[in-house]
């Protein structure tokens, strides 16, 4: 979904943890400014892979590329239709799916090893530690004991939950620190090719088919009065869970957003974008003078710059480390320079400066109108770590109206991307703490209809510390 380079910008359940990308999307936002009158109610199963000849056709085939590497996401290569590359000893591999029926689960795995390899192996299932029943080589090339691709079979489990839930395969060496770990290496690696499940507990199982392991992208958005000629949004945002390549947007409005990120382990930051006019999805270089946004002003130690792939515009970034479980405070405000251009600004409250800040402001062409399509989203913007959670507490948030009024913000309708719709099940929204919250990925049960509201209670007040830099009431 995101493209790297060098004009764009970076934007446990059962697991939990460096690049860079524009953190939300212009064809993303764009299109949750309009709830879509549909519904994820038809929930995709899994079906034989078609690299997966030999496999009967009663077995459900989930191939090695949709698996996750543990501990380290970004420790083993997995390509699509040639697995997961198992070169070191201390990653293990591992699947998870939504099974909905209960009763016996037989499990087997295709991999590329040699039989020695074959023997050190064993498969972890709802805390059972699966030993290798028998092995079965599926090419004839070399000797039984050479490296050939093989069906390992590691019997089978019982699941007796009929509810859905989510279940974890992980393969992995018994003795990853003792005998077994010099078996696995750059130069005697073990190619991971396929996961194959068969019997009553596979009918109905959902698994995500596809290379990019990423979560779905979930929105909030927000119910405001019709027609609400919008000049000031306000909104707190709380992360709970930090993974790398997570985009807690904040402030969304149907020309830009304003938000925070987890780049790396030692990298986070504050983001304010804004896009061009026109259409130009890729370069900015195509894009005409008059429909460019322009820097108006800056914030000390912001960066700023142009972004392209998803749309074109100007971004502005601030390298900050911002703590999860803190509260993170976020204004945009939009003022009319005349009646084709208006500035967009985006502060931000600084927690040890215990000040507003200006990350910066973009004057936009072909606007001259106040914001609309009020949102927040969550997003996991790398395609490797999807198994981690991601969850943010939304709350405390408010708009004005060119009269001067403000109107707290207390429904929001769920939605979310096309990830969300079949690949990753997956997502969810509630009200915590009097807050919204969007939670995704992780594989935890749960699930939330696309297009529900949610109201939570209204609040004690708006804060009024920003007053300052509100545009004048016109």
């Amino acid at each position: 979904m995101h493209t790297r380079n060098a004009n764009t910008f970076v934007n446990c359940s059962l697991w939990s943890s460096t690049a860079s990308s524009l953190g939300c999307t212009r064809l993303i936002s764009r299109s949750i400014l309009a709830v879509v009158a549909w519904f994820a109610s038809s929930l995709g199963n899994c079906s034989p892979s078609s690299n997966a000849d030999d496999a009967p056709k009663s077995q459900l085939v989930v191939p090695g590329h949709t698996a996750y590497v543990l501990p380290d996401p970004w420790g083993l290569r997995v390509r699509e239709n040639q697995g997961v590359s198992w070169t070191s000893a201390s990653q293990s591999i591992q699947w998870a799916g939504l099974f909905r029926q209960a009763g016996i689960l037989k499990i087997q795995v295709v991999a590329e090893c040699t039989k020695e390899q074959a023997a050190s192996l064993e498969l972890v299932v709802l805390g059972k530690a699966l030993q290798l029943v028998s092995e079965q080589v599926l090419n004839t090339s070399g000797t039984s004991s050479a490296a050939s691709k093989r069906l390992l079979d590691f019997g089978q489990v019982e699941l007796e939950n009929a509810s859905p839930s989510y279940v974890s395969l992980q393969l992995k060496l018994r003795d990853s620190e003792g005998q077994d770990a010099g078996l696995v290496s750059k130069s005697q690696s073990i190619q991971v090719l396929e996961l194959r499940l068969d019997g009553p507990g596979s009918r109905e199982a959902h698994f995500n088919l596809k290379e990019r392991r990423n979560a779905a992208s979930v929105h909030l958005n927000y119910v405001t009065e019709q027609g609400a000629k919008v000049d000031a949004f306000y909104t707190e945002v709380q992360a709970i869970e930090e993974p790398i390549g997570t985009f807690y947007m904040a402030c969304g409005w149907h020309r830009g957003y304003f938000g925070m990120q987890v780049n790396s382990k030692t990298e986070r930051r504050i983001i304010f974008s804004v896009w061009d006019s026109g259409n130009e999805a890729t370069n900015r270089d195509k894009v005409a003078d008059e429909n460019r946004v322009r820097l108006v002003d800056k914030g000390e130690g912001v960066f700023s710059g142009d972004f392209g792939n998803e749309g074109t515009g100007g971004h502005s970034h601030l390298k900050y480390m911002w703590k999860t479980g803190s509260v993170q405070r976020f204004l945009v405000t939009s003022e009319s320079t005349d009646d084709t251009h208006t500035t967009f600004s985006g502060y931000w409250f600084h927690p040890e400066k215990n000040s507003w800040m200006l990350i910066s402001a973009w004057n936009a062409p072909k606007e001259g109108k106040t914001m609309r399509g009020l949102h927040s989203f969550s997003e996991n913007f790398l395609g490797e770590n999807g198994h981690m959670p991601r969850k943010a507490l939304f709350g405390n948030s408010w708009y004005r109206t060119l009269d001067g009024a403000w109107r707290e913000i207390t429904t929001a309708k769920f939605s979310h991307d096309e990830t969300g719709k079949a690949d990753r099940l997956d997502r969810t929204m509630g009200i915590e703490n009097n807050s919204f919250f969007l939670r995704h990925g992780g594989f935890l049960d749960g699930f939330t209809k696309y297009g529900e509201p949610f109201t939570r209670d209204a609040g004690p007040g708006r804060p009024t510390d920003f007053d300052a830099l509100l545009p004048k009431v016109r």
